[in-house]
Order: C-alpha cells, then sequence, then structure tokens
C-alpha cells in the first residue's frame, strides 16, 4: 500500500479526551474515529489489526475443533426472559420495542441464543460434544465508558459456547480452550496469566480471566515464573500453575517459593466460564441419552475482547515515540521510509523495493509523500510498523538502504539486493 492513496491520518497534538497512551496512540496513528462516547469507528489502520487478532484467535479456535458461526447482534427477550437473566443483568443492557412491540435487545453476550440454536439441531447424545464460537459486536451500556477501547460501549468480541454430554467432558473441553487461549496469546507476541476469577453475572462455578502484562495494567498480578515461558511447561502444569490478582493473594499460604513468584500489572483480555446446565436446564435444552432419557448438556462460554486487544497490545508496548506493533499483529510488517521524494534514485530504489516486497506477500506500506524526512520518520515511528526501510540520497551513494528495528531502534546498513533477500528468508 502507497501510503499517498491510503487514509491513515496521524496527528501530532495529544487528544485532550484521552487519559491513557493506548487511548492517545491510536487516536493519533489512524487506527479510530470517536462517534460517541465509548463507541469508535475503526479506521483502515486500525481495522487490519483488528483482522490480524481475528484471524489468529480464529485459527487457534479452528484447531482444537471449534466451528464458527455468526449469530444476528439483535435477540428477542423471551430467551433471556427464560433463563432469568433479563432483568438480572441491569442497565448495561440496550433494550428496545419492534414496530410491532417485541421486545428486543442488542446482544451484550449469546449464552440464550446459542442454547436456542442448539436446542432447534442437536436431539441426541449420539451428536454431543459441540464447540462454536463467532465473532461479532457487542454492545454493553457502561455507566462510564473510558480508556477508549480498553472500556468501551460497542466491541468486537469473540465469544464460544461449548455442549458436554456429562461434566468431564465439559471440564476436558475447558481446558482444551485455557491452553488455546494461551496459545493464541503467544502468537500475538503477548504474556498470558491465566488467574482465577468470579463467574459474575454469566454464572457457573469454574473461571479464568485471561490478563497480558502491561505497566498500566488495572489489576496487580501474582504468578508463578512458569508464565514468564508456558513454551516449556506441559498442559497439564499450566492448568495447575499459580496465578492470582492481588485481592486473592495471601503471602501466608501462597505455594510458590519466593524466588518463583512474580508481580505484575495486568489487562484482562479473555475469560472463560464452566457452568454446567444453569442455561439448558432453566431453557428446556435437552438431548435423548443413550437410556433414552433427557439430558441437559454441560455449558462453558469463552470469550476473547478482540477490539479490546488492540488497546491493550499497545498499552502493553508503546514508548515516547509512538506505537510498537508486535511483528504477528501489526497492520503492516515493514514500512518504506522515501527520505527524498524529489531524488530519481530515491524514488527509484523505493519503488522497486515496494514491488519487489509486495509481490512475495509481505505487507509494506511505502511512504511515497511529498513530506518532509523528519515529518515521515516520526510519522513511521508513531504507527509502530515493526520493520523501517530508510531510503536516502547519502546512503544510497554507497549503494546501501537501512533498516531500523522499531523495537530496539538498531539501525543496520544493507544493499537493496540483499535485504528483499533477508525477507524473503523471514
Amino acid at each position: 500500500m502507497r501510503w499517498s492513496s491510503y487514509f491513515l491520518p496521524t496527528s501530532k497534538e495529544v487528544p485532550a479526551e484521552a487519559s491513557i497512551a493506548s487511548h492517545q496512540l491510536m487516536l493519533r496513528a489512524g487506527l479510530v474515529a470517536p462517534t460517541a462516547a465509548g463507541i469508535y469507528s475503526w479506521l483502515p489502520f486500525g481495522l487490519r489489526a483488528l483482522l490480524k487478532i481475528s484471524n489468529i484467535v480464529s485459527e487457534e479456535q479452528e484447531a482444537i475443533g471449534a466451528n464458527q458461526v455468526l449469530m444476528s447482534t439483535v435477540q428477542p427477550a423471551d430467551l433471556w426472559i427464560a433463563s432469568g437473566r433479563y432483568d438480572a443483568y441491569g442497565e448495561e443492557m440496550l433494550r428496545f420495542k419492534d414496530r410491532h412491540e417485541h421486545e428486543l435487545l442488542y446482544g451484550p453476550t449469546n449464552e440464550e441464543q446459542i442454547a436456542d440454536i442448539f436446542r432447534r439441531f442437536v436431539k441426541s447424545y449420539k451428536q454431543l460434544p459441540q464447540n462454536l464460537f463467532q465473532i461479532q459486536w457487542k454492545f454493553r451500556d457502561e455507566i462510564r465508558p473510558r480508556f477508549g477501547v480498553m472500556r468501551g460501549r460497542e466491541f468486537l468480541m469473540k465469544d464460544g459456547y461449548s455442549f458436554d454430554l456429562n461434566r468431564a467432558g465439559a471440564e476436558k473441553t475447558y481446558w482444551e480452550v485455557f491452553n488455546a487461549y494461551i496459545r493464541t496469546f503467544r502468537r500475538m507476541g503477548l504474556t498470558p496469566i491465566p488467574v482465577r476469577a468470579d463467574s459474575g453475572a454469566i454464572g457457573g462455578n469454574m473461571s479464568h480471566e485471561f490478563q497480558i502484562l502491561a505497566p498500566a495494567g488495572e489489576s496487580l498480578l501474582y504468578y508463578d515464573a512458569v508464565w514468564d515461558d508456558p513454551a516449556n511447561a506441559s498442559d497439564e502444569d499450566l492448568s495447575a500453575a499459580y496465578a492470582v490478582a492481588e485481592e486473592k493473594h495471601d503471602p501466608s499460604s501462597c505455594p510458590v517459593p519466593p524466588e518463583r513468584l512474580r508481580q505484575s500489572r495486568g489487562i484482562e483480555v479473555g475469560h472463560v466460564f464452566y457452568f454446567g446446565d444453569k442455561y439448558t436446564k432453566s431453557m428446556g435444552v435437552s438431548v435423548m441419552g443413550q437410556d433414552g432419557s433427557p439430558i441437559y448438556p454441560e455449558m462453558g462460554s469463552y470469550g476473547i475482547g478482540i477490539s479490546r486487544l488492540v488497546g491493550a497490545i499497545i498499552e502493553a508496548s508503546h514508548d515516547e515515540k509512538g506505537i510498537i506493533w508486535p511483528e504477528p499483529v501489526a497492520p503492516f510488517y515493514v514500512g518504506i521510509v522515501n527520505l527524498q521524494e524529489e531524488d530519481a534514485r530515491c524514488t527509484e530504489v523505493s519503488a522497486t523495493l515496494y514491488k519487489s516486497l509486495h509481490d512475495m506477500g509481505v505487507d509494506v506500506l511505502y511512504d511515497d509523500r511529498l513530506e518532509r524526512a523528519g515529518e515521515k520518520l516520526a510519522d513511521m515511528d508513531l504507527i509502530g510498523l515493526p520493520w523501517q526501510i530508510l531510503v536516502g540520497p547519502q546512503k544510497l551513494q554507497e549503494g546501501i538502504v537501512e533498516l531500523k528495528n522499531r523495537r530496539t531502534g538498531h539501525v543496520q546498513p544493507y544493499t537493496p539486493e540483499n535485504l528483499v533477500h533477508l525477507f524473503q528468508k523471514s
């Protein structure tokens, strides 16, 4: 993509309404535009990040046998009345009537709706287990939306739902999703810390919040050092590894020796719940068992905040110059900066590099704008692409361009040909 034809409005000014770094940078780097309190339109650059994150989530869910669906955002109130949650959910739920006076709601979550879909099509124990998920926009009318997409009213969410024949099967599915979440967040370049949690309005008696480490995180966490590198631990070890929020940490009974105990702040980006037959019983959702008697399937629910993750990633990975994207979720992998657009040699080399990388399938943004070099460099640091290729007339006299690592700031010279080979290998 050439920047001159790309809709990427950047700004030097820090927005007055933004109090945390991720909110400021998402506005300054042109990821989102505010629509109303806690509601944002996603611009092309931000949308690319959303899609990168969504694709990783979908791939890891499908790898454990989950099937993707897409449910309606508007739900009938009758489903929530049947489950007993319609009145209990409170004012966060957006409720309205259609022209026929039917009570409707804009879904904050979909346990009732998926249970209704399940009972229409699944009739026998032979059809279990089932694991379905979607990536869909939700709305919760937060009383004080703040921190940009971190605590917004409209948000993109992955929500998954499992149905099993019995508790043993449901717990097996729970831990499969649990471990898939660890892989999902690590693929994004993050360190996930799953802490035991309360189930809240969703219900149930087994639940974990997935937090990612960030200095400005809302929660103080205590956890076993195994979470620093979970790739070297078994799934069984991880499912039992210590990780709790501050209010549940008791130093006198902590099972982790002091040399292995870590402390850091975190941001919640996912939540998994096991709640048994809470919804299937209340809504009359059953299947025929082997002996012909009805069985109420055991359910689990699994969420990841996709749009919240964009803010959380930026909160965890930025500096005074701007965003520092982890490679797997960066909107573009590399940016080419033509430092002197009027120089024919700079333009020729930049355009050739752009075409070569683009043809290789590399996500590349070519800054071909007629702007000052300093402004281009500042903008490239602001938007935070993992790699920058700097093409300037002085270095070209030596036959080289420069490759800058955004995270470390390290700059290394390459001939254009060797640089193309480098990206080809990576």
